[in-house]
């Protein structure tokens, strides 16, 4: 939409021209306009793009789309770039979810996300939602359910250059008002996200219906109205709960999977036409007002609660939802998002949410961990950590359980207790159905009194876990861990993801400090406190 603000008739061209990420011109286009004094006029054009570039969360492969206006001298008046990806996306019922015309290999799995973060709540800066979509994708994460609101630009930005698809949420919780203004409110809230966000290639689909709540039947016909109003093309899907009002109006309906046991919008009567996806799987509480879970873990409450969280997501003994779970599906059923990828503040009960597979600083608890070995361990050339990976959830304390869990993504791990002692190696074989890499245990491995004893005799370097990750039987990635002894230094790190800290008045960065013994190894249990000072242009956030 061009609008002439002079008093004089305008006349010249709107000029299109589409670059690849290298700068190289694959396309251009220049339409005549005029328009006169006070007056608005619309450009609509059509670009041809030969061979394109298809974007995909493997190969997030990015355009910019450059627009300019030129009067009749040439001279450009007013422009800008949007970058842009070329891909479809097909939800076809009992064949599950089709990518650039070809079925998607596995169910997309990933979590919902609140943008607030540790001491700052929702200001939080761009770098801030970079980092969040890189640990994210690092974690092997493929779609993010924006709960339950659309998130900051910054954010879709960056899942459009990492490579993860977004849910798009109309704002909105467990709140309804009878009256018409309530409803034409929302209804401006869907127009507005649906025309903010359409160019991005991550959209993956739109939630225009409002969450957990119990609307008429007409609200959710015309939630879905607008939505195919604003994005009049091809590849548009809305999700709606599956026992909600007006749900035949919508080709996505949110349920758990069969075999999960349970769940508010479970259901046993799907159709062959419909596609199915689990917006919130994963957390167990009690009841609404005491909040115990074996899902809802802060990380400092140490390895044992770690891995009781880390299990509970990845495969539990009952009958649950979980990332085992979604993968059992057929593929009518396309996926998942845990609630919630971070630790955060509930609103309606003085605890904080403890479910996150990270802290409220971003921080990791082992679940991260267990999430990271569902990746495919072959190698991507991206910005985010991909390939082979294996990891110990063992602290190696007094405390710490005769099982040793590991996380892998390797074929098999092969893991040797104290220098010289004996070496335990599983096979890992791919069960025809299930998660791709479930949890590792190598029952009764760690014992203190061999630490005790080989610690007695000036040997305290014997004692460690080593585990190997290989694959065609070459050692591939490498964890290890050893017992941290006397406290004698502090480490200093700066959580930044590559990215540099800018000196533009709002951004910030977490710095993590770790008491530690001469070695580096994390004194995981001490009393001791850290006070931290900065000198120069900067301070610190929260006193």
């Amino acid at each position: 939409q061009i609008r002439n603000s002079g008093r004089k008739a305008f006349k010249g061209v709107v000029e299109y021209e589409l670059q690849q990420p290298d700068g190289q011109q694959v396309a251009s286009l220049n339409s005549v306009i005029r328009i006169k004094p006070g007056k608005s006029t619309y450009s609509s054009d059509k670009l041809t793009v030969k061979g394109p570039m298809l974007w995909s969360p493997e190969n997030p492969a990015l355009y910019n789309l450059i627009v300019r206006i030129r009067d009749e001298k040439g001279k450009p008046i007013d422009g800008y770039r949007r970058r842009i990806g070329i891909r479809s996306i097909e939800f076809k019922g009992e064949d599950g979810f089709w990518l650039n015309g070809k079925p998607y290999e596995a169910p997309l799995i990933g979590a919902n996300r609140h943008q607030d973060f540790a001491i700052v709540g929702n200001a939080v800066p761009n770098s801030i939602h970079w980092r969040d979509a890189k640990k994210l994708r690092d974690a092997g994460m493929k779609v993010i359910r924006n709960a339950h609101c659309p998130q900051d630009p910054a954010f879709m930005d960056a899942c459009d250059e990492l490579g993860l698809f977004v849910i798009v949420n109309t704002p909105g919780w467990q709140f309804w008002n009878d009256a018409p203004v309530f409803a034409q409110r929302v209804y401006s809230d869907i127009r507005n996200l649906v025309r903010r966000d359409r160019n991005h290639p991550c959209v993956w689909m739109w939630e225009p219906i409002l969450n957990e709540t119990w609307y008429p039947a007409d609200f959710a016909r015309n939630a879905h109205d607008i939505v195919e109003a604003e994005y009049p093309y091809p590849y548009c899907y809305s999700g709606c709960d599956s026992e909600a009002k007006g749900k035949e109006h919508f080709q996505i309906l949110f349920t758990h999977p069969l075999n999960g046991d349970g769940g508010a919008y479970s259901t046993n009567d799907i159709k062959k036409q419909l596609t199915y996806f689990t917006r919130e799987w994963g957390d167990n509480v009690d009841d609404w007002n005491s909040h115990n879970s074996p899902s809802r873990v802060a990380r400092n409450w140490g390895e044992q609660a770690m891995l009781i969280q880390a299990q509970h997501y990845a495969r539990p003994s009952y009958k649950y939802t979980s990332y085992d779970a979604l993968y059992r599906t057929p593929r009518q059923h396309v996926g998942g998002c845990l609630w919630h990828s971070f630790d955060h503040q509930r609103g309606y009960h003085p605890d904080p949410f403890y479910g996150g597979v990270m802290d409220v600083f971003r921080q990791p608890k082992y679940s991260y961990y267990m999430f990271m070995a569902q990746r495919s361990p072959i190698k991507e050339e991206r910005l985010f950590q991909t390939g082979p990976m294996v990891y110990i959830a063992h602290e190696m304390t007094p405390f710490s359980g005769k099982d040793v869990t590991v996380y892998s993504n390797c074929d098999e791990v092969r893991l040797t207790y104290l220098k010289g002692g004996q070496t335990q190696t599983y096979v890992h074989k791919q069960e025809k159905e299930g998660m791709p890499h479930p949890v590792i245990t190598f029952e009764n491995v760690y014992d203190f009194m061999k630490d005790k004893a080989l610690s007695r005799q000036g040997k305290q370097a014997d004692v460690y876990l080593l585990a190997e990750g290989l694959i065609d039987g070459k050692v591939v990635a490498t964890h290890k861990v050893a017992p941290a002894r006397r406290p004698e230094k502090l480490l200093l790190w700066v959580d930044n993801e590559g990215t540099d800290l800018k000196a533009d008045g709002s951004d910030f960065v977490t710095v993590i400090a770790a008491v530690a013994d001469k070695d580096g190894n994390i004194k995981r249990l001490n009393n001791y406190t850290i006070k931290f000072q900065i000198e120069g242009e900067g301070r610190i956030l929260g006193g």
